[in-house]
């Protein structure tokens, strides 16, 4: 099974909602805040602050990649949402999902990769797939989305590149 990542298209966007609304953690107010972020790339990419990325399996759309440079930082990322079709989970789909957008990452001089995830039981293989590939949790803040809902802070500390390109510069 071969995974390929491109860069998401319009005609994605139909798939990656289905995909998204089928995710039993996710909450219909979560799905819609990823919804504005597609749309905001999908209008203007190059200035939306967001770079959102598909993986393909057998040309068959099975998830997704939203990340981008954190606002006045130097070399910190936010990974905002990664998401693979409940039927194609397990497969390697979110790490090579994840691998693409850290390699991206580092080659624009990146150096810090933050994830916020849910505290929640429901969240536990989530957690575990970030931990797997090497990120730690940096904090805790308990109650944050809601009470017994705590948000959960994951850092990964990425090796320096040569050669860097600019966050935005098309490859």
């Amino acid at each position: 099974m071969k995974t390929t990542v491109r860069p998401m298209v319009a005609r994605d966007k139909p798939t990656i909602m289905d995909m998204l609304r089928a995710i039993r953690e996710f909450t219909s107010e979560e799905v819609a805040v990823a919804e504005e972020l597609i749309d905001a790339y999908l209008e203007d990419a190059s200035s939306s602050g967001y770079l959102v990325f598909v993986a393909e399996v057998n040309s068959v759309v099975t998830g997704y990649v939203c990340y981008g440079p954190t606002p006045l930082t130097k070399g910190t990322w936010d990974v905002y949402w990664v998401a693979v079709d409940p039927g194609g989970q397990g497969q390697g789909v979110g790490r090579a999902l994840m691998a693409f957008a850290e390699g991206k990452i580092k080659e624009s001089q990146g150096r810090l990769v933050i994830v916020e995830t849910s505290g929640r039981p429901d969240y536990d293989k989530t957690r575990r797939f970030y931990t797997s590939l090497g990120y730690k949790v940096a904090a805790r803040i308990v109650g944050f989305y809601s009470p017994g809902d705590d948000k959960l802070i994951l850092e990964k500390h990425l090796a320096q590149t040569r050669g860097a390109k600019r966050p935005f510069a098309r490859s």
